[in-house]
């Protein structure tokens, strides 16, 4: 199991996407492609089975050998994190028992969402899961309802298995944090450069990465501006429906992965498949992963 502090060295980590077969099954040998890209370009660690993994739509079978999969393959070359979280504390519990035991590094619990529950079962809930092992705890009151301020996040820091904090409240809150030694990543791809340079963040889990992994690497080493704003209208576009809509028909449309959605997610409307393509076209090809992108061929795509 990596030490705390090893973890925190992790400046980019990709929330990475899971790919399917035309079948509708998980892709391994996509997804360890798009891995291989991701180590290439250097990132540092992935988030596996997330939303932008669609871990949402995966049974705990898929959801499990994926980490285990992962961990296995990848473990020695990236941080590998699970996202074993859950609205239901005995499931988050034992998924990440399950995950630890199959050699991730590091779990990603969130609050319980749709199902929520009072301040006091949040910090009852996070802290069951906490004791299972190191975990970041995610921030994304856009998708749980429920914001998980610093009166309920910083009695938490002191947890020996607290690594830090995917947020998504914006940089004022990741400033306030780092401000008093709780490492924070910004879970919100437009603002994670001046999130690492202005506000001091750790870093970022990304979904962007996984199209632009490179330059997203540039964006957490080196203050750059120009690349940062250069980037915002893709960044922007990658967000234009809820995600992973987006990044998910982003990678089609380049090639790297088969022209399959699960549903409820359906590719973008052709219009803002040319939104996508103008976009991309303005970067050079080894920028992106994938080829020259087009527009998703409708008698090819399959929905499962």
């Amino acid at each position: 199991m990596h030490q705390i502090q090893s973890i925190k060295k992790a400046s980019l980590i990709t929330a990475i996407k899971t790919p399917y077969t035309m079948a509708g099954e998980i892709d391994l040998d996509t997804y360890d492609k798009l891995v291989e890209a991701q180590i290439a370009a250097g990132v540092d660690g992935i988030v596996v089975a997330g939303t932008t993994g669609e871990g949402q739509l995966m049974n705990w079978e898929e959801h499990l050998m994926l980490i285990a999969h992962s961990a296995n393959k990848f473990g020695d070359k990236l941080l590998i994190v699970g996202n074993t979280g859950s609205n239901n504390t005995r499931e988050a519990k034992k998924a990440t028992e399950y995950g630890f035991a199959s050699g991730m590094h590091c779990a990603l619990q969130i609050n319980p969402y749709y199902g929520k529950t009072s301040i006091a079962g949040v910090k009852a809930h996070l802290n069951e899961v906490l004791e299972i092992g190191p975990a970041f705890i995610y921030n994304v009151p856009g998708r749980t309802g429920q914001d998980l301020t610093p009166d309920i996040i910083e009695p938490l820091a002191g947890h020996k298995h607290f690594v830090g904090m995917k947020e998504c409240a914006g940089d004022e809150r990741i400033a306030h944090y780092e401000a008093k030694g709780i490492a924070c990543w910004s879970g919100n791809d437009d603002e994670a450069h001046d999130s690492r340079h202005k506000s001091q963040s750790h870093g970022v889990i990304s979904v962007a990465s996984n199209i632009i992994p490179g330059l997203f690497r540039q964006l957490m080493d080196t203050p750059s501006p120009e690349l940062n704003q250069s980037l915002q209208p893709l960044m922007n576009w990658l967000f234009c429906e809820p995600n992973p809509i987006a990044i998910n028909s982003a990678l089609i449309m380049t090639g790297a992965v088969k022209p399959v959605f699960r549903l409820p997610y359906v590719p973008l409307s052709v219009t803002q498949q040319k939104q996508g393509i103008e976009l991309l076209s303005q970067l050079k090809e080894s920028d992106f992963l994938g080829a020259t992108p087009k527009l998703i061929d409708e008698t090819l795509l399959k929905f499962c």
